[in-house]
């Protein structure tokens, strides 16, 4: 089924970022709100401690079991928000890489941010998402 997701390309902005600046749904779309995708293991353990790309990659596997459990795939997704636990850009921009690879040409609107401390021991990354889906 074709995602509700409607992305938006604004060509009077900047083309450097790599995501679409808006996106809309239809008016009967329902709304998917997740926690924050965490890289944490079935006994809540974290997963590839020291690791930004591999935390990224584990948090990008959580949203996907989130979403299917609400009816939705990475494809539904219509924004994102992805926290690390730096002050250095560049693990900013490791993280970074693996959830735009990660979402393909369905380039949602996201924002990057760098954080001073996450809610589990050993944690550098975690993910929020908001998909929206038509039943």
């Amino acid at each position: 089924m074709p995602s509700a997701v409607r992305l938006i390309r604004a060509s009077t902005l900047s083309d450097v970022a790599e995501y679409a600046y808006a996106a809309t749904a239809p008016k009967d779309a329902r709304l998917i709100f997740l926690a924050g995708s965490c890289p944490l293991d079935e006994d809540g353990a974290t997963v590839a401690v020291g690791d930004y790309a591999g935390q990224a990659a584990a948090c990008i596997e959580t949203m996907k079991r989130a979403l299917a459990a609400a009816g939705a795939t990475i494809d539904d997704v219509i924004s994102t928000r992805v926290l690390v636990a730096s002050a250095r850009q560049a693990d900013l921009v490791t993280a970074w890489e693996v959830v735009r690879d990660a979402f393909g040409e369905h380039d949602v609107p996201s924002t990057l941010l760098g954080v001073t401390v996450l809610g589990y021991d050993e944690q550098l990354v975690e993910i929020e998402a908001i998909a929206a889906v038509t039943d």
